[in-house]
Order: C-alpha cells, then structure tokens, then sequence
C-alpha cells in the first residue's frame, strides 16, 4: 500500500495545504451582495463652512476592483457635478480612500454615489444632505 494511504491524518493535512488557495480565491472573487453596508461607505467630515466627502472601501480581506464616485451639490453658490473612478487595492483590515470631495456646504444640497466592483459583484452606497 502507499505510504499515504497508511497515513490517513496526513493524507488530509497534503489534501487541505492543496485546496486552501483554491478556497480563498473562490472567497475573495465571490463576496456576498448584502454585505455591500460593509464594504463601502460615504463619510462625511463638516468644518469651517464646508463639507468633505470620503469614498471608503472596508476590508476584511484582501480586495481589489474598481469604483466611480459621483457627486451633485446644488445651491450655495452654483451646482457641480464631480466624477471620480479608478481600480484600487485595499490590504485586509484595512479601509482604503478611494477619493475625496470638499463643498461648500452652505445652504447647499449634494448627493454622493459609490459604486464599487469587485470581481463579479456590485455595491452601491449612496448619501444626500439637504432637500429630500
């Protein structure tokens, strides 16, 4: 008989060493839609009249993709819309800033969108400030 099979603790350890990268690009090209709360984030930061506006990604593992951020502010002194996107990287247990955006904020509305792609699967976080 093979020695491995004489050996069947080892056998499995062998097995397991083998299929595990298998298993961990399956798990980072196949994250689950409903955790799009957790993967991204538009973070708000007020100061001095005006208002900054951080595109987050949150990872728990290593993740790469793309992403758009766009941003429509009207009124306190005219309208922009500003579009944003690129790949990224973000390192596990990490939050990467994907892009930022400071307004002015006086008497002013926006709406900010983050759409992130990784692999396969979409995400979108989205925040308004102002009107309804």
């Amino acid at each position: 008989m093979p020695n491995s099979i004489q050996h069947p603790r080892r056998a499995m350890t062998i097995l397991a060493l083998v299929l595990l990268p298998v298993g961990a690009v399956s798990a980072m090209t196949t994250a689950d839609p409903s955790d799009g709360a957790q993967l991204c984030e538009i973070k708000t930061t007020p100061g001095a009249g005006m208002v900054r506006l951080d595109a987050l990604v949150h990872a728990d593992m290593h993740v790469g993709g793309t992403y758009t951020f766009h941003v429509e502010k009207v009124g306190g002194g005219g309208s922009s819309t500003i579009n944003q996107s690129g790949d990224f990287d973000a390192a596990e247990g990490r939050t990467a800033i994907l892009g930022s955006v400071s307004l002015d904020s006086k008497g002013a509305k926006y709406k900010a969108t983050l759409d992130v792609v990784v692999g396969d699967k979409s995400f979108s976080c989205a925040k308004q400030i102002g009107g309804n």
